[in-house]
């Protein structure tokens, strides 16, 4: 099997002040598999194991794990790679590779802020996520929307007679 990334492990990665926005002087704590390299690319690599493989369609799915993006939003490291050691008949190691982009780290940034601020209020709402590999994700039928993937839209949505009768409301403006 040949070796597709080297890596160093490293310390927990502590956030705080300016930087994590965090009220209260609180520091946000991220524990972080390894920053290396992945076909001779630099990234964050964060090691999994499972019994089976994640899936690896739709494109632009594994950039939505809510992991890897505080990962890259703590390190500022926008190369990720999840290295997952599938344990079957078979053993394999799957590499994955994804890019987290500015929004989404300012965006998980503004959501750090946000739930500090409702723990320390004492309220603790639910919340969604995606998780692999038994993603629920997959099977969602507005998977395109949140992927801004026109074509996947298409193919998921279905028109339901009478759905003209509401075009008015793509005419609706504030």
């Amino acid at each position: 099997m040949q070796d597709r990334s080297s890596s160093q492990v490293l310390p927990p990665l502590v956030m705080s002040g300016p930087a994590g926005n965090l009220p209260n002087a609180n520091d946000f704590v991220a524990y972080l598999d390894a920053i290396g390299k992945l076909d001779g690319n630099n990234c964050l690599l964060e090691w999994k194991t499972t019994t089976s493989r994640y899936p690896e369609e739709p494109n632009g799915l594994l950039a939505l794990d809510p992991q890897l993006i505080c990962y890259s939003w703590i390190s500022g490291i926008s190369d990720v790679a999840l290295v997952a050691f599938v344990r079957k008949r078979f053993s394999e190691i799957q590499y994955l590779k994804t890019t987290i982009t500015d929004i989404q780290r300012e965006e998980f940034g503004r959501m750090v802020e946000t739930t500090a601020s409702h723990i320390e209020a004492g309220e603790f709402l639910p919340h969604s996520g995606i998780r692999f590999p038994q993603n629920g994700c997959i099977s969602c039928p507005q998977l395109g929307l949140c992927l801004g993937n026109q074509q996947l839209v298409e193919s998921k949505l279905v028109r339901r007679p009478g759905a003209s009768d509401l075009d008015w409301l793509n005419e609706l403006v504030d």
